[in-house]
């Protein structure tokens, strides 16, 4: 299947899902709580794509998911809170920050993929390793989970648009700079990976450029996008920080215990010499690379 026959499949899958999560917070019952109208509409959305993955039979269906439903969801509790209290100031910073991130991390996923020929390698990782519980694997593992890990990072969108709150201050203005600095970040890490993929050699491991400072310079961003997302909340509810933080928590634990064990083993497995890259280069974190052989 062509790339552009793949993304009308995937762009019809997303429309129904974001019909049906509409059609759930216009229509249907209200859950008195409007965190808890949106979660609602996200779950019912992911379950639509969860259906067009098993029916395509590839999880691949699910990745844009990430980066679309975040300022859906953030306009929505924006318009429908209608709160006294809000700053607006603060609500149009948000919004800003939030869909220069998702044009950035959809329009890198549209350039990236193949196809529906083609699966992110780490689906079928997870299905086969869940044996006869792979539906279940499928469906909460790889679409669920992500999907409340997602919605838990915007517990602070949800505080800083649609509840009362302090007025827009100075850590509104830090977290636009780290918001933005966290796009940019991301950005120049995934066009310095595509150039290095056009022109390596056989068995060639990255380690140029941002990729010399940090193992996964883009992991890196998308924690720090999140972290700027949990300012945010700060900045309108400091006395909540409890649980403002806790989706960037969750971040960086995936991203820690699970997406970045599954990249470097594969990594491994492909490029023998990437072993002298963990040695000398930061696993998350950027900072300078060793000169010489130690513990990542």
């Amino acid at each position: 299947m062509s790339k552009a026959a793949s993304l009308t499949r995937v762009g019809i899958a997303y429309v129904a899902a974001f019909g049906v999560a509409t059609i759930w917070l216009l229509w249907g019952p209200d859950a008195r709580w409007l965190w808890l109208d949106g979660l609602i509409a996200d779950v019912l959305a992911t379950l639509v794509v969860f259906a067009a993955s098993r029916i395509h039979r590839n999880s691949s269906f699910y990745d844009a998911y990430w980066s679309i439903l975040p300022p859906y969801l953030a306009v929505y509790w924006w318009l429908a809170a209608d709160a006294p209290g809000v700053s607006d100031g603060r609500a149009w910073l948000v919004l800003a920050v939030i869909a220069v991130w998702a044009i950035r991390l959809t329009g890198n996923w549209i350039y990236a993929f193949p196809g529906l020929h083609h699966e992110d390698f780490r689906y079928p990782l997870v299905r086969e390793r869940a044996g006869r519980l792979e539906f279940l694997a499928d469906l909460v593992g790889i679409h669920v989970v992500p999907t409340m890990q997602v919605f838990l990072g915007l517990l602070p969108v949800y505080a800083a648009v649609a509840l009362p709150g302090r007025s827009l201050n100075w850590l509104d203005g830090v977290a636009v700079v780290v918001g933005l600095a966290a796009v940019a970040l991301a950005f120049v890490a995934d066009l310095q990976m595509y150039r290095f993929v056009r022109t390596r050699q056989p068995g060639q491991a990255m380690d140029r450029g941002l990729w010399a400072w940090s193992r996964h310079p883009n992991y890196f961003g998308e924690i720090s996008f999140w972290f700027a997302m949990g300012l945010f909340g700060l900045a309108a509810s400091p006395g909540d920080w409890w649980w403002l933080l806790i989706g960037t928590v969750a971040m960086v634990a995936m991203f820690q215990a699970a997406s970045i064990p599954m990249m470097e083993g594969r990594s491994l497995e492909r490029r023998p010499s990437y072993q002298d890259v963990i040695d000398r280069v930061p696993r998350l974190v950027p900072r300078p690379p060793r000169r010489t052989g130690g513990s990542a």
